[in-house]
């Protein structure tokens, strides 16, 4: 790439001149500024230690190198220490060539097989469906994990399935007390939303108790521990843990009314997983783990029987393991789940996809696992995402209030039906095929939505603004796709043949726009590396947006398929293609489909 043999040749030119050693992945290389004439710029404010010149006089000197040893280099100038870079035509024109000829141009070209990249996204709990809170979840953690692909690294995505806990034996509970034997397909209803209606159905009936024994004179601490359905609860759950034989066969039958529901909700969303854990197995593991630590001295039982790491020395304080009735907490399960993926998968890390409310319970595990000796705790890393909301406020799970996941889908659909059909871009498509470009457009509308934000940062989704053709969103990004193909279309008509651009193929001249083009493609498997570092599909999603919103004005201004001189409409088909090529490579790491027509 153009970038590391530029990098090398500033580091040769740092040694030659001033007699100082660099490392070329020191060297400070980035795209040029709008306003300044150049392709890249390298930063030479680092050199003047070793110089002991003006900046200026630096650039100059380093410039002059690179020109006598770069013959690519057309010119450069020199701005306050930045050293600006102009590549020849000729460079340019056989980059586009080059392109052109890549099936996967801006991926990585070898993946490394040995301690693949672990993602663990998603994580739903089998007493609700899933809802916009976990669809950011699935949407960063997929393309998170396809964008550390591209780059090179091996990569499985798992799954941890919470389906054992108090929450669960709610679920439970409720349907026991007020289902009367009905089932998701008598009631005619997706599994994972049957069940999750018991789960608001006990919240409501439990609030109702506590609130009625504060009435009596109880504190709102007292009464919730005095509520009965809370302590049939938790009978519950010591009955799960101790194996009863009835407990379990209810439990089976309604998780695995949940599970066919998720599986739909996955399949509409084009995820799956290499392979899925189950809370129900893993807490297992890891109450070995704490045994054991406990035995080592590493741990410490308390008279009431409760299991605790004292994280003091590490500035925190202490953490329960194991309640006091023998059953486990979250942080347990996790313990066994870090164990077993190591055990499986022998991974270079282990990442966790977990909203930033989860930050403390991260910092702990880490912190107990090393305690335990474990060396692999080092490798775990906690992509901290922030929460999304909705225009009218935050969603709550026990008051039933939250957005359904296939719910929201359903919206940004019948979105994408109402002002596809308005704009009348189905006007020659099947009945079959409209439906698929509603739900492409729909699809691409809210992940791309979700996908451009930074992870770390709280959201607001807005499913009108997402589902807009013009502006910052997935549905101007597909139409421009569209555009292009169509652009593709009309040329094989008119009688042109790919590839668009030989050996000898030349212009005389770019036009500003097309050279920003250019540097946008050649961007791209940077980004991707750039953006699997960070673990941030955002970096990727403004990437592609920035590399359509040129385009367009390209398009909208110079003519492709009308222009004269063969020469340049062929070079400006083959920019387009190229342009389209990117898009759908980027696109498809987002996990957003983007339609040959529109």
């Amino acid at each position: 790439m153009l970038n590391q043999k530029l990098a090398v040749a500033v580091a040769e030119a740092v040694k030659a001149l001033y007699q100082q050693d660099v490392k070329p992945e020191d060297v400070q290389i980035q795209r040029t500024r709008k306003e300044f004439e150049g392709d890249l710029t390298v930063v030479v404010f680092p050199f003047t230690k070793a110089a002991k010149k003006p900046p200026q006089e630096i650039g100059e000197e380093i410039g002059n190198y690179l020109k006598e040893n770069i013959q690519e280099i057309e010119n450069f100038n020199v701005i306050k220490g930045f050293l600006n870079i102009c590549f020849e035509l000729d460079y340019w024109m056989e980059f586009l060539r080059q392109c052109l000829l890549e099936k996967n141009y801006g991926l990585a070209e070898k993946i490394q097989k040995d301690n693949p990249v672990v993602v663990e996204f998603s994580s739903p709990n089998t007493n609700k469906p899933l809802h916009l809170g976990h669809v950011r979840n699935i949407l960063l953690g997929w393309s998170v994990a396809e964008i550390i692909k591209a780059s090179g690294r091996a990569v499985k995505k798992v799954n941890l399935v919470n389906d054992r806990g108090i929450h669960i034996c709610k679920t439970m509970l409720a349907w026991e007390k007020w289902g009367k034997g009905v089932t998701p397909a008598k009631a005619e209803k997706k599994g994972d939303k049957f069940v999750g209606d018991y789960y608001v159905q006990f919240e409501k009936q439990n609030k109702l108790e506590v609130k009625q024994k504060m009435l009596e004179g109880y504190s709102e601490e007292e009464a919730a521990n005095r509520s009965g359905l809370m302590k049939e609860a938790r009978e519950i759950l010591k009955k799960w843990e101790q194996g009863d034989e009835e407990t379990r066969a209810l439990w089976e039958k309604m998780n695995a009314w949940v599970y066919k529901g998720f599986d739909k909700t996955y399949k509409r969303m084009g995820i799956a997983f290499d392979k899925i854990y189950y809370e129900s197995d893993t807490y297992l593991l890891g109450k070995e783990l704490v045994e054991e630590g406990l035995s080592k001295e590493l741990l410490k039982r308390r008279e009431d029987g409760s299991i605790w790491a004292d994280l003091s020395d590490e500035g925190l304080d202490e953490k329960l393991l194991i309640r006091a009735d023998g059953t486990s907490v979250y942080m347990t399960q996790d313990l066994g789940t870090a164990q077993l993926r190591y055990d499986d998968f022998k991974p270079g890390k282990l990442l966790y996809v977990v909203g930033n409310e989860q930050n403390y319970h991260f910092d702990v595990l880490k912190i107990v696992l090393k305690k335990l000796g474990k060396d692999y705790a080092d490798d775990i890393y906690h992509i901290s995402y922030g929460m999304v909301e909705l225009p009218h406020g935050k969603m709550k799970s026990r008051e039933g209030t939250v957005v359904d996941a296939d719910d929201l889908m359903d919206e940004m659909h019948d979105s994408a039906k109402a002002i596809t059909s308005e704009l009348g871009k189905i006007d020659e498509f099947t009945e079959e095929e409209a439906e698929a470009l509603f739900e492409k457009i729909g699809m691409g509308a809210l992940k791309y939505f979700i996908l451009k934000v930074d992870p770390k940062k709280n959201m607001l989704f807005n499913p009108d603004e997402s589902i807009q053709f013009d502006g910052h969103t997935g549905p101007f990004i597909q139409y421009t796709y569209a555009r292009i193909q169509s652009l593709q279309r009309k040329a094989r008509e008119k009688g042109f043949k790919k590839p668009y651009l030989t050996k000898k193929s030349s212009i005389t001249e770019m036009l500003p726009r097309e050279r920003q083009i250019m540097k946008n493609l050649q961007d791209f498997s940077e980004v991707i590396r750039l953006a699997a570092e960070a673990y941030s599909p955002a970096q990727l999603a403004n990437y592609i947006y920035e590399l359509v919103k040129e385009y367009n004005g390209f398009y909208q201004d110079t003519p492709v398929l009308r222009e004269e001189d063969e020469e340049k409409l062929l070079f400006r088909l083959g920019l387009s293609e190229m342009t389209g090529k990117v898009i759908k490579s980027g696109m498809d790491l987002l996990g957003i489909a983007v339609p040959e027509r529109m």
